[in-house]
């Protein structure tokens, strides 16, 4: 896979550079070893037996690649606090979890639907919020790459102008929108 776009919210691409220069480059090389494959048969209507690209095969690429290089999962786990007069004594269990972490660098892969981009910006705010990270990183599919998906797959660019709406309100945490589609020559007809 290639990078299509890149959005550095809050200067989140310059940090990686200053501070994070080896997780740049490692977090590059993962990009760059993804390959893009159409190994998914569509059952939608509209697209029966469409050969598309599968977000599953991708996925386990990424974290097959960013595993062989260190990275790991992030989970905190935690008690929920609710209202004394919450009408249940059990005690209820929460927890929060990156996809990639290395250090202080935070890495979420999504190729599903919108909801889950947005969410992932939500817990890269709160493992800012809890000092376990400085900067993250959202690789997401650009257009070009979603048409040939799924229906129901989100794409980047619409995080992205979500964000410049926002300004610098939501997420507070600074972040490098990575929009990727297939290397050229990868099957992208």
């Amino acid at each position: 896979m290639r990078i299509f776009y890149e959005y550095s919210h809050l200067g989140g691409k310059e940090i990686l550079q200053v501070r994070f220069p080896q997780h740049l480059q490692e977090i590059q090389a993962v990009i760059a070893a993804v390959r893009a494959a159409r190994t998914k048969i569509s059952r939608e209507r509209r697209r029966r037996g469409e050969s598309l690209f599968s977000p599953a095969a991708m996925n386990a690429q990424f974290k097959h690649q960013f595993q062989s290089r260190g990275w790991h999962t992030l989970r905190d786990r935690f008690r929920l606090e609710l209202p004394s007069d919450y009408p249940s004594h059990r005690d209820l269990q929460g927890s929060k979890q990156v996809d990639f972490a290395k250090g202080r660098v935070l890495v979420e892969v999504q190729f599903g639907k919108y909801a889950f981009m947005f969410y992932d910006l939500a817990k890269f705010q709160y493992f800012y919020n809890e000092a376990h990270a400085e900067v993250a990183v959202e690789i997401v599919p650009a257009k070009p790459l979603q048409e040939q998906m799924s229906s129901g797959v989100a794409y980047g660019e619409q995080l992205v102008h979500d964000i410049l709406r926002l300004r610098r309100h939501f997420p507070a945490v600074p972040v490098w929108v990575v929009l990727v589609v297939p290397d050229e020559g990868e099957d992208t007809a």
